[in-house]
């Protein structure tokens, strides 16, 4: 399996961008993980130049409930980026909602390709890394 360039993090919780980073660490699956605490930065990460480049990580895992910008106005916001400013493919919803009408509303973004509960475990990055292999190649 190839290991990812970048994955970007993007929860208000610092403790539970501490453990996740920890976790994907663990598993050696990427060489890169950002953190951003909301939306707002998020976009804003995406949309600026580094070395001549814009970051582009594989895989975004996002929080719905943040301040200033939620998951959800973030994945509005992020449709209207240009494509070479969005994540390679993979966007994870993980949070802490037990609303079934947040899951249902995830199902309908095209943008979102799953949707898990908090924390991110070791189990769970392999499922994810295997189920969407063929987006990493």
């Amino acid at each position: 399996m190839k290991k990812l360039n970048l994955i970007l993090l993007i929860d208000d919780d610092a403790a539970t961008n501490f453990f996740h980073k920890l976790i994907l660490e663990k598993e050696n699956c990427c060489e890169n993980i950002v953190c951003k605490e909301n939306g707002e930065d998020a976009l804003e990460y995406l949309s600026t130049k580094t070395d001549n480049e814009y970051p582009a990580p594989e895989l975004i895992f996002l929080d719905i409930n943040m301040p200033r910008m939620n998951g959800w106005e973030f994945l509005k916001a992020y449709e209207e980026l240009e494509a070479y400013k969005k994540a390679k493919k993979v966007i994870i919803m993980l949070t802490t909602s037990l609303n079934p009408t947040d899951k249902e509303k995830a199902k309908e973004i095209v943008s979102i390709n799953d949707f898990m509960s908090k924390p991110l475990t070791s189990k769970k990055i392999q499922s994810i890394l295997n189920s969407f292999d063929s987006f990493f190649q």
